[in-house]
């Protein structure tokens, strides 16, 4: 199969499942291509980039900022592509139909893009807010392709709240949508997607690739707490920081760690100073995927407080917590979107409510009271992702429900 995979930026240091999934589908055969609008901005890049080539499979639309360079840049397009293309760059101009992004000329752009790698047998979406343009270059140029759409929250939470009924013809022209968990497949069929289209499929990580760590505390030394996630309102990092700082004030010997970077980071150092506690709690920024894996091997519990933001904004399932379960850390989570689906609280971790720095405090100070928890909590965690979120057996699930819309034609 001939698949391009749709994403608004590649590589993103914070979207290892859409590297899993393009590798994994290169390793079973498949041609696989990535559009993307830019580059992910400070991206550390994973080691799969460069093993894979990826580079060279990945094209940008190259939409200029300048105007007058966009327009300059089109004709120059236009001039080149309409001799034996003239129905899709004609098609893609038609401001009547397609409005904006045909006045932009963004869609001249994204089609122009398509058409110097395709035909393809899948246009792959990575995101819901990617569906509709997906829509509109399959009506520029009609193909055999089929429209497959990954959900992962935010699509389907405040990004549909801010643009109701965006989705309109997304779910009337998509021919599959795969959302990471069942809690989005409910908001799915709410929102009135065709139920007999969607199918829950979870993104994977690697097993292979983080071994099985068992730990031992030695009596005196801190605890090691570690949280990687975007510095954003829904990861719940402030909650999380000020469970911390309760359990320090009583005399709990903690380092936590954080990795991610965003808009928050400075706010969330300025309340890390602002306790006092700058010497125990760490903001690292990003770190590559081999950093990280060695961060989990180092740290005895992962802390993953993700809530429902004032946008209404809210997760999927998050990779950081799969990677640590398979690494054998016991997880403390909230009772959030699909992360129950993933953690058993009471088996492989403890969740807690959202927002509730108390309960998340009385969560890590139990870990640390019985060591043993901890290690029954991580053997559970590493068998469960196993059987449920191992990126290879989930790829060639993904193949096959891309064959079977294929057979469908």
């Amino acid at each position: 199969m001939k698949i391009a995979f749709l994403a608004s930026a590649f590589p993103a240091v914070s979207e290892t499942f859409v590297l899993n999934q393009i590798v994994g589908l290169i390793d079973l055969g498949h041609d696989v291509h990535i559009f993307a609008g830019n580059a992910g901005r400070n991206a550390k890049i994973h080691s799969l980039y460069e093993k894979y080539n990826l580079a060279e499979r990945t094209s940008y639309y190259g939409i200029p900022k300048n105007k007058i360079i966009r327009i300059i840049k089109a004709i120059l397009l236009i001039i080149q592509y309409t001799p034996n293309n003239s129905n899709v760059i004609f098609r893609s101009l038609n401001i009547f139909r397609y409005g904006k992004p045909a006045v932009s000329l963004s869609l001249l752009f994204m089609s122009i893009a398509l058409l110097r790698r395709g035909p393809f047998d899948i246009l792959y979406c990575q995101f819901g807010t990617i569906g509709p343009s997906a829509v509109l270059l399959h009506q520029i140029n009609p193909s055999n392709a089929k429209i497959v759409v990954s959900i992962r929250g935010y699509d389907v939470t405040s990004y549909l709240k801010r643009h109701p009924g965006i989705y309109r013809s997304l779910f009337r022209e998509g021919d599959l949508f795969l959302p990471v968990c069942e809690f989005l497949k409910e908001r799915l069929i709410q929102e009135g997607c065709e139920e007999s289209k969607i199918v829950v499929h979870y993104d994977g990580i690697d097993c292979s690739k983080f071994g099985y760590l068992k730990r031992q505390r030695v009596s005196g030394e801190p605890i090691k707490v570690l949280t990687i996630a975007r510095l954003v309102e829904k990861k719940g990092v402030t909650f999380a920081i000020e469970a911390v700082s309760r359990l320090l004030s009583k005399g709990e010997k903690i380092e936590y760690t954080v990795v991610g970077d965003g808009m928050l980071r400075q706010s969330l150092q300025q309340l890390i100073e602002g306790m006092g506690i700058d010497r125990q709690v760490k903001l690292l920024g990003w770190k590559t995927h081999e950093e990280v894996k060695m961060l989990l091997e180092e740290s005895n519990v992962l802390l993953a407080p993700s809530l429902t933001d004032e946008g209404g904004d809210q997760e999927g399932i998050p990779n950081a917590i799969k990677e640590a379960m398979a690494s054998g850390l016991p997880v403390i989570s909230t009772f959030h979107s699909g992360i129950p689906e993933l953690v058993t609280d009471g088996v492989s971790g403890l969740l807690v409510p959202e927002r509730d720095a108390a309960s998340l405090a009385d969560a890590l100070g139990y870990l640390i009271s019985h060591p043993e928890v901890c290690k029954e909590m991580g053997q559970a965690g590493r068998r469960h992702v196993e059987q449920k979120f191992d990126t290879n057996s989930l790829n060639k699930k993904l193949e096959e429900l891309y064959l079977g819309l294929i057979r469908e034609t």
